[in-house]
């Protein structure tokens, strides 16, 4: 911003461009979003997230300081110079990835939704997140593979896989392994870029504690360390592990929470998954801190997504797998805020490093996270695309 100064000695303007310059501050914001769902090809039924508590949260609190590890740097801050590439593991060496899972819960999901989705949106997802089902088809598909090829246009595949044909104990036992086995076979045929990859992402809403259930968080552990290590047996190098949390409260302050964890063998990233909600006094409604470090009355110890993972996994990167804001006709103009939101205060969580936004007219509850469902929310969001912290090149 530049101010003219007239009829004052140029000493004092000198000192007053000075003044100036050093209180401008740059970067558009933005705000976030509300309890995810899963996307994908013709997704079956399931149990949305746990009713909220009655109480209301607790405010979002702080993140926790956090020592610097070994990749990559803190997000780039405005007027630095954007030279930032994705390296070991898909980290990027500066600045923080912008994907989405476009289309999502509709029909037109995959390159007609991700096309239309960066037409509305201005600008090219560094992230493309597609979800499959089951133990039919394989992945990626011809389709996923021109996306992440697009010579215009590259992208990085997340690969979002949640088998639905056994339990978590059955695919721990060995009940996947001939798909697994094609699986494999398929991907070193089509595609040896790197990519995300997860199993089963959510677990925490489907976890039945009782010994012998087949769903134990212990049968989650085994069952992910399971596929995991089978790709890699068979010859898959290239995935990136990512374990994908539903970062719900009521599950993460459950006794079991700590036991589903893999092992950082087995995994590369850490993730969550998590939503802003749009009316006044509704458990999530908050500005981007909020949405990082929700807290809840009914877990007074609980201290947050972001301050948990940061200092139970300091090895890792975190990713914020889904994210949005749930629009409300009540209170329309919150999602611009929150968009707004999370430009200001993406620098105060320097250990994320892809943030992926979930992009659906209606999910299971008919909530609609569509940027474009406010005009001043799309306007908002198409400026945070912009910001130079988000800028990475994955080619």
């Amino acid at each position: 911003m530049r101010r003219r100064f007239r009829l004052i000695p140029a000493l004092i303007a000198v000192v007053a461009l000075v003044v100036v310059a050093g209180l401008v501050r740059c970067g558009p914001r933005q705000d976030d979003r509300p309890e995810p769902a899963a996307p994908g090809t013709a997704p079956p039924p399931r149990a949305g997230p746990a009713p909220p508590p009655a109480a209301p949260p607790a405010p979002g609190r702080s993140p926790a300081p956090s020592a610097s590890s070994g990749w990559g740097t803190a997000p780039e801050r405005p007027g630095e110079p954007r030279d930032c590439r994705v390296g070991a593991k898909l980290v990027p060496t500066c600045n923080v990835l912008w994907g989405a899972a476009p289309g999502a819960f509709t029909s037109a999901r995959g390159a007609r939704a991700l096309a239309e989705y960066e037409e509305s949106t201005g600008r090219t997802q560094a992230v493309y997140h597609a979800y499959h089902r089951g133990m039919n088809g394989l992945f990626p598909t011809a389709e996923e593979v021109g996306i992440a090829g697009d010579p215009a246009r590259p992208r990085l595949l997340f690969l979002n896989w949640k088998p639905w044909d056994a339990s978590w104990a059955e695919i721990a036992d060995g009940a996947a392994d001939d798909y697994l086995d094609r699986l494999a076979a398929h991907v070193r045929a089509t595609y040896r870029e790197p990519f995300f990859f997860t199993v089963h992402h959510e677990p925490e809403e489907e976890v039945d504690p009782r010994p012998g259930s087949g769903y134990t968080a212990h049968d989650y552990r085994d069952m992910f360390r399971h596929v995991v290590g089978r790709l890699r047996a068979r010859g898959v190098d290239n995935l990136v592990t990512v374990v994908v949390h539903m970062a719900y409260v009521p599950y993460t302050s459950a006794r079991w929470f700590p036991d589903l964890y893999p092992g950082d063998d087995v995994v590369d990233w850490v993730a969550w998954d998590t939503y802003a909600y749009s009316d006044r006094g509704e458990y999530g409604h908050g500005d981007f801190a909020e949405l990082m470090n929700r807290t809840s009355s009914e877990a007074p110890d609980w201290p947050g997504f972001y301050n948990w993972a940061a200092a139970r996994h300091p090895s890792k990167p975190l990713m914020v797998a889904e994210w949005g804001v749930w629009a409300s006709r009540a209170n329309p103009g919150h999602q611009a805020e929150f968009y707004r939101s999370v430009g200001r205060q993406i620098h105060d969580f320097p250990r994320i490093k892809a943030l992926l936004h979930f992009d659906t007219p209606h999910d299971q509850r008919g909530r609609d996270s569509r940027p474009e469902r406010t005009s001043s929310g799309l306007a908002a969001y198409r400026d945070l695309g912009r910001l130079p912290v988000f800028q990475v090149d994955v080619r």
